[in-house]
């Protein structure tokens, strides 16, 4: 990406940030982010469900209040029944709705392989954008919805497991993060983002290198969605997992008592995942029983940050 230097920009693509801030005024910057992908269930009013609580989790991870959103579509006019399409549109209209946010329109191409998501607008106040800098050594790390979804969704195209297996999994990706984005912006957090593509330790790996600090990671505390471990075991591991897992080997360090499995499951390519929030250790409490009041789906004390080396990982 060129660089671009206007003091109305606060974040861009150079920081690894989870969307773009743009200032309009004193007291007002948009939000923006847009989020696409092939199908990862097979109902198609799930898969519009999941594509679109992914798109809103970017904005959520600001600290920002979506505004809007545009659909993005790729369909195969010709082999998929546009009937199908409206099933999914109908998911993505749904959690909209449940966000608070208006769909206003998008765009379609004609598509061999199906995708869907959204290019969605929010708003926030300048002096309240949370970014993935700012994590300080002590604090504490929070995870608000548990890993897996990868290896699930994984197993299910290669027949492992049924529709029916996926039901935790469904339920987590469908979760909006409203709750967790407003649990930090009442109790206040160092640093935040999202757990989507690059897992929880690529994610991870982005916010100590923006804040140039390292972590501490208790690899039992992470909680994951149900027979993911099992369905690692059986080999039902996306190649995104692989990628991501390789790509961060240099700054992790593994202790000898981890399995190769929890290796796997901490670097599993997420969909619609979680927050993962850096808080002061003296707030953490507050945040956890901010996120219960919210009902996220856990509100996991998964490690802490400390002062190693910029960007370097721990797992116990």
């Amino acid at each position: 990406m060129p660089a671009i230097a206007d003091p109305r920009i606060l974040v861009d693509a150079a920081t690894r940030d989870d969307a773009a801030v743009f200032q309009v005024a004193p007291d007002r910057a948009l939000v923006a982010t847009v989020d696409f992908f092939t199908p990862i269930v097979d109902d198609a009013y799930d898969f519009g469900r999941i594509a679109a609580a992914n798109a809103f989790s970017d904005i959520y991870a600001m600290g920002a209040a979506p505004l809007f959103a545009l659909n993005l579509v790729g369909w195969p006019r010709e082999s998929l029944p546009f009937d199908l399409l409206g099933d999914v549109l109908r998911g993505g209209a749904d959690v909209a709705k449940a966000a608070g946010a208006f769909v206003l329109g998008g765009h379609s191409v004609d598509d061999p392989e199906p995708k869907y998501g959204m290019a969605v607008i929010g708003e926030v106040h300048p002096e309240r954008v949370v970014t993935t800098a700012g994590a300080r050594p002590g604090d504490a790390l929070v995870l608000t919805k548990p890993i897996g979804t990868g290896i699930l969704t994984t197993a299910l195209k290669r027949d492992l497991v049924t529709a029916s297996d996926l039901v935790e999994a469904v339920r987590s990706m469908t979760t909006l993060n409203a709750g967790a984005a407003r649990a930090i912006l009442g109790v206040g957090v160092h640093a935040a983002t999202d757990v989507t593509g690059f897992g929880l330790l690529g994610h991870l790996h982005n916010l100590l290198r923006a804040g140039e600090v390292g972590a501490e990671i208790d690899a039992a505390a992470v909680p994951a969605l149900p027979g993911a471990r099992e369905l690692i075991a059986k080999g039902a591991v996306p190649g995104g997992t692989v990628r991501n897992l390789e790509s961060v080997r240099e700054a992790v360090h593994f202790a000898d008592t981890v399995p190769e499995i929890d290796r796997t499951l901490l670097a599993d390519a997420q969909t619609s995942g979680g927050l993962l929030l850096a808080v002061a250790a003296e707030r953490v409490d507050r945040l956890v029983s901010a996120l219960e009041r919210e009902a996220t789906p856990v509100q996991a004390v998964i490690g802490r940050v400390t002062a190693a080396a910029a960007g370097s990982i721990e797992v116990r």
